[in-house]
C-alpha cells in the first residue's frame, strides 16, 4: 500500500481526501476550487528531509525561530 503524502480538506463542504501522489492533490483542490469555488486545504504528512531544511532555511514557513538569515536559501 502507498504512503499517503497529503490529506485535502474542503471546510465548507466536509470533504477529507487522501492522497499519495502531491501531483494529484495539488490537482484535486484545483479542480474542486473550480467546480465548487470552496478553498480546500491540505495537509503534508512528510516531505524529505533536505526539502523541509531548505523550506526552513528559505523562511517560509514564517517563523523567525526557524529562519537561517545566513543562508543562500533565505527569501526575507
Amino acid at each position: 500500500m502507498a504512503e499517503k503524502r497529503a490529506t485535502v480538506t474542503c471546510p465548507e463542504c466536509d470533504l477529507t481526501e487522501t492522497f499519495d501522489k502531491l501531483a494529484t492533490a495539488r490537482e484535486f483542490i484545483e479542480t474542486h476550487r473550480t467546480e465548487t469555488g470552496h478553498d480546500a486545504t491540505w495537509e503534508l504528512h512528510r516531505l524529505a528531509p533536505g526539502v523541509e531544511r531548505a523550506g526552513e532555511e528559505a523562511g517560509v514557513c514564517g517563523r523567525p525561530a526557524c529562519t537561517t538569515e545566513d543562508s543562500p536559501l533565505y527569501q526575507g
